[in-house]
C-alpha cells in the first residue's frame, strides 16, 4: 500500500506536529507533503528527515515567515498536489490539508485537529485579534473567510473518514461538515514527563504568547495576588506586552528547553491553563509530572483534567479544577478553591490520568483504524 501524508505546513514542532510524527512511526515509507517547509536542519528528526514536496507558496516572496498571509492561495495550492499514484492519503488538518483531491479508488482518511477555527465559530475573535474588525480591510478578510468555508464545506465531501483529536473537535466537526467521526486522542510523550519527589510553592504556567492562549489574563490574575507566585514560561508577539502586566511574585521565564520545562513542571504546586483548546497538550504534560491542574472549563480541558466533583472525587482520582468565565475574578477564586482543597489532588491521581493518552495508545488506535478500515487484520492483536 503506498501512502502520502498530507500536513497542513511544516514551520515549528508544535502539537499537530507531535501527531504527524506518531504517523510517521506508524508509517515510515509514507510520503510527506506540505503547503511550505521551513523547518531548520537541526529540527527535522520527527519527520524522519524525509524530503518533503512543497506547494508553489514556498517559493513566493516572504513566505518564510509570512506564508500566513497567503491564506487565500492555500485552497488552490493543497489541489495542486499530485497524489494519484497513493492508495491511501492522511490529511493532518486544521487549515486546508484535507482539500486534497482523491479520486473513487483512494482513501482518504482526515486527522482533524479542527475545522478552521478562524473561518468558523472563532471568525470574530481572530477578527478582532488581529485588528481587522472595522474598515475596508475588515471587509476583505471578512470576504475571503466567506469563501473559504464555502470552499471548507465543500472539501469535505472527499473525505472518506474523519478523525477526531477530541469530542469537543467531533462535535465541531459534525456542527460543521455534518460528518461523524472516530476520536483518537493526540499523543503525549508521556516517558519524558515523570513525577517528582516534593512540591514547592508556586504555580507555573507555559504557552505561546498569542492572544488566544490567555496568558495575559493569567499573569493579570496573578498580580492581583502577591502572595502566590506565578512562573511564565513561553515566547511569542505578545511577551513584551504581556511581561508589562507582571507584578513582582510573576516570573517570565521567556522561551526555555523542554527539560528545564519539564523541572518547573514537576515542582510547581498546580498547572494553570486558561485557553479554550482543541485539545491541549501542556495540561496533560503536567498531570504526567504528577501537577494538578486549574483550567478554563470549556473545550479539550474537559476530557483531559478530571475535575472537583463527581466520581473523581470521590473515588480519590481528581486531577484539577474549572473556572467558569475567562476572567481574573473566575481564576483567582479558582486559586482560591485549589488551595483550599489541596488535599484531594494526588501526584498518582495526576499521572494515572495523563498515562491514558500515551503516544502508545496513540499508534494503537491510529494503526487499528486503518487496518480494520483497509479489511486487514487488526494490528496487535
Amino acid at each position: 500500500m503506498k501512502i502520502a501524508i498530507v500536513h497542513d505546513w511544516l514551520v515549528v514542532y508544535a502539537g499537530a506536529e507531535r501527531v504527524l510524527e506518531a504517523m510517521l512511526d506508524c508509517y515510515p515509507e509514507a510520503d510527506l507533503f506540505a503547503l511550505v517547509d521551513f523547518l531548520p536542519d537541526g529540527q527535522r528528526g520527527f519527520i524522519k528527515n524525509k524530503t518533503v514536496q512543497t506547494s508553489f507558496i514556498q517559493n513566493l516572496p516572504f513566505a518564510r515567515k509570512k506564508y500566513r498571509g497567503y491564506l487565500p492561495l492555500m485552497p488552490l495550492a493543497v489541489e495542486q498536489f499530485d497524489l494519484s499514484g497513493y492508495d491511501l492519503v492522511i490529511s493532518s488538518s486544521h487549515a486546508v490539508a484535507k482539500g486534497v483531491i482523491t479520486g473513487p479508488d483512494q482513501r482518504h482518511v482526515c486527522m482533524c485537529y479542527s475545522p478552521m477555527r478562524y473561518a468558523w465559530d472563532l471568525q470574530h475573535q481572530y477578527l478582532k485579534e488581529s485588528g481587522l474588525d472595522r474598515g475596508l480591510r475588515s471587509l476583505a478578510a471578512r470576504w475571503i473567510l466567506h469563501k473559504m468555508r464555502i470552499w471548507d464545506v465543500r472539501t469535505a465531501n472527499g473525505v472518506d473518514e474523519f478523525i477526531a483529536i477530541s469530542q469537543f473537535i467531533a462535535r465541531r466537526i459534525q456542527k460543521v461538515y455534518r460528518r461523524d467521526s472516530v476520536v483518537i486522542y493526540p499523543p503525549v510523550a508521556i516517558s519524558k514527563f515523570v513525577p517528582p519527589n516534593g512540591k514547592e510553592d508556586f504555580y507555573v504556567t507555559a504557552s505561546r504568547m498569542v492572544p488566544y492562549k490567555k496568558m495575559d489574563l493569567i499573569v493579570e490574575a496573578f498580580s492581583q495576588m502577591p502572595g502566590r507566585k506565578l512562573v511564565v514560561i513561553g515566547d511569542g508577539p505578545d511577551f513584551r506586552k504581556i511581561k508589562a502586566l507582571a507584578g513582582p511574585n510573576v516570573e517570565m521565564l521567556g522561551f526555555q528547553s523542554e527539560d528545564v520545562l519539564i523541572d518547573y513542571l514537576q515542582r510547581a504546586k498546580a498547572f494553570v491553563f486558561a485557553a479554550e483548546e482543541d485539545f491541549g497538550i501542556a495540561p496533560l504534560e503536567a498531570q504526567a509530572c504528577g501537577t494538578p491542574v486549574i483550567a478554563y472549563g470549556k473545550g479539550g480541558a474537559l476530557e483531559t483534567v478530571r475535575g472537583l466533583g463527581g466520581d473523581a472525587e470521590e473515588d480519590g482520582a481528581a486531577t484539577g479544577l474549572f473556572f467558569g468565565r475567562q476572567d481574573t475574578d473566575s481564576l483567582c477564586k479558582a486559586v482560591e478553591s485549589f488551595e483550599a482543597h489541596i488535599e484531594k489532588f494526588t501526584s498518582n491521581a495526576c499521572r494515572e490520568n495523563a498515562v491514558r493518552f500515551s503516544t502508545e495508545r496513540f499508534k494503537f488506535e491510529f494503526e487499528l483504524l486503518i487496518s480494520r478500515k483497509q479489511g486487514c487484520k487488526d494490528v496487535l492483536s
